[in-house]
């Protein structure tokens, strides 16, 4: 799967594009999935959940990969 940042932003943030994606209903979930190890970032399990994701990341959660555009 591939999500594009909106033209004249730099980043988004872990848990919202959790939320915009579909793979969590909620902030409360995205944050719980981050906080049980469920989210990795470029292959690292990430622990923050507004770590600022830019073109060229990758983030898998529940088999499946997600490239940041």
């Amino acid at each position: 799967m591939e999500f594009q940042i909106r033209e004249g932003e730099d980043y988004i943030q872990l848990i919202q594009l959790l939320k915009v994606v579909g793979i969590a209903c909620n902030g409360a979930q995205a944050q719980q999935m981050v906080e049980d190890s469920m989210v990795k970032v470029n292959g690292k399990v990430e622990m923050r959940k507004r770590v600022k994701l830019k073109p060229a990341d990758t983030v898998e959660v529940l088999d499946k990969q997600i490239h940041i555009k």
